[in-house]
């Protein structure tokens, strides 16, 4: 499926976006005292998400209102619908619309890109027709950049959507594949037992007894200037190994490598604006599927990472951590003026912030504020979480470096992160996003199932941090 916008070239209806007043709504003089009383009578007042179409002398349809809600206070709280135009995208009939006003206060690029958001559908298995309703983008807009942000987030949304019967480290790698063969990038890909001569010892013990062989995929894209590595995990589905799940928590597993698709979603955006020629990116993704079987491997274990640090396996369904911490390490040797990790990681970050507010783990206050501004402004929040040093002891067990479960439950999505950064240090500025990748309810523009998290943060953000 393809964003996209309607032709402008062709006949439109009107869309008046429509301010909620006290008793009645905020009509702009020019829709007339016709349209006023039709409203009346049809009890529009402007309500969020309301709609009233225009009838025609004809008895056609000759525009629509919108209601916008009252306008905004000054704050700095978050709209509780991030896309509230995406309702019009769903509930409009068939045809060609445009934008015929300008409310202050509304944001229309957020708007129009909410639009093309509510146009996804999974329908690899069932046809599900997506909306008629199609928007021609504001002149004041550049469509080309709300395109490529939309086909970022489609194609986070479709991987995370395959189940793992269409989506395991070979389809994976195929999907990489593909990305880098659209805007020619490099590709190189490490199978198997090639993990060990290659010095990916944790990567190859977490996937080796899964019927597809683990592997690490590394795509480079042609550029020049700073260097940002992007690390995504790509745990295609979990078990959670010898300590295996309850049926409870595998129902979405399929979503473990929600980390791999937003790191891959951001990069077909970068790469459809061409900010990929301006920095040096590249693009990591251990992908494996932690599955039981004779050579799996077992609580208690101690394995030895590519940076030479001992981790003691003390719960193998804390296998995430294990595959970044070496795919972190060899991203690091090149000292990246950026390095970023994205991952389904920790219960204990839905837990602390909930489904649709990721936590990130910064250790530059600058970089940090650049991505949680950006977020904000770009209705894509996530929240910023500490590196809590006191709790270093927490992940130092007594027969190992590190520990990959510490027990006790307290504070698991900080001392993961702290995991996972003992594995960084020559990275000029390093950011951990403890993702959950996954829409639990429909709301507008953002259908329940796969969904993208931090990547519009990024994007936006990028300029300032690598400037």
């Amino acid at each position: 499926m393809t964003p996209e916008f309607a032709d402008p070239s062709t006949s439109s209806l009107p869309l008046w976006l429509i301010r909620q007043g006290e008793n009645e709504p905020v009509l702009p003089p020019e829709l007339g005292s016709v349209a006023a009383n039709w409203a009346k009578a049809q009890g529009f007042i402007g309500r969020p998400g309301q709609i009233c179409l225009l009838p025609s002398a004809q008895g056609g349809i000759e525009g629509a209102l919108f209601g916008i809600g009252p306008a905004p206070k000054p704050s700095s709280r978050p709209a509780r619908e991030r896309f509230s135009l995406a309702r019009a995208a769903e509930a409009l009939p068939p045809g060609s619309w445009r934008i015929a006003n300008r409310p202050d206060g509304f944001d229309l690029t957020n708007g129009a890109l909410g639009w093309l958001f509510a146009q996804y559908r999974f329908d690899r298995y069932k046809r599900i027709e997506p909306p008629k309703a199609r928007l021609i983008c504001p002149e004041e807009l550049e469509p080309r950049r709300l395109i490529a942000m939309a086909a970022g987030e489609y194609l986070a949304r479709d991987l995370i959507n395959t189940p793992t019967s269409d989506m395991g480290p070979d389809e994976l790698e195929q999907a990489a594949r593909a990305l880098a063969q659209r805007h020619g990038a490099a590709v190189e890909v490490i199978h198997g037992e090639d993990l060990l001569t290659a010095n990916f010892p944790m990567i190859h013990a977490v996937g080796r007894a899964a019927a597809q062989a683990p592997r690490l995929i590394d795509l480079r894209f042609e550029g020049k200037g700073p260097r940002l590595t992007l690390v995504g995990k790509g745990v295609c589905f979990d078990t959670g190994g010898l300590d295996i799940k309850p049926p409870s928590s595998m129902g979405l597993m399929k979503k473990d490598m929600g980390g791999a698709a937003n790191v891959l979603g951001l990069a077909e955006t970068l790469a459809r604006l061409g900010l990929h020629q301006n920095m040096q990116l590249r693009v990591l993704i251990p992908a494996v599927e932690n599955a039981i079987s004779a050579n799996a491997f077992r609580p208690g274990d101690i394995l030895t990472s590519r940076k030479g640090l001992t981790v003691e396996v003390n719960n193998t369904d804390a296998e995430g951590r294990l595959v970044l911490a070496d795919a972190l390490a060899l991203a690091d040797e090149e000292a990246p003026d950026l390095l970023i990790s994205m991952a389904t990681l920790t219960g204990a970050a839905r837990v602390a912030l909930g489904p649709e507010l990721p936590p990130f783990f910064c250790d530059s206050d600058a970089v940090a504020a650049a991505i949680q501004s950006a977020g904000f402004s770009h209705h894509d929040p996530v929240w910023r979480m500490p590196f809590w040093e006191p709790y270093e002891a927490m992940i130092e067990p007594a027969i190992a470096d590190l520990d990959n479960a510490p027990s006790g439950g307290f504070a698991g999505a900080i001392t993961a992160a702290l995991f996972l950064r003992r594995f960084t240090g020559q990275a000029r500025a390093y950011a951990h996003f403890d993702i959950y990748g996954w829409q639990p309810s429909t709301a507008p523009g953002r259908p329940k199932g796969g969904a993208g998290q931090g990547m519009r943060a990024l994007l936006h953000a990028l300029p300032e941090i690598l400037s």
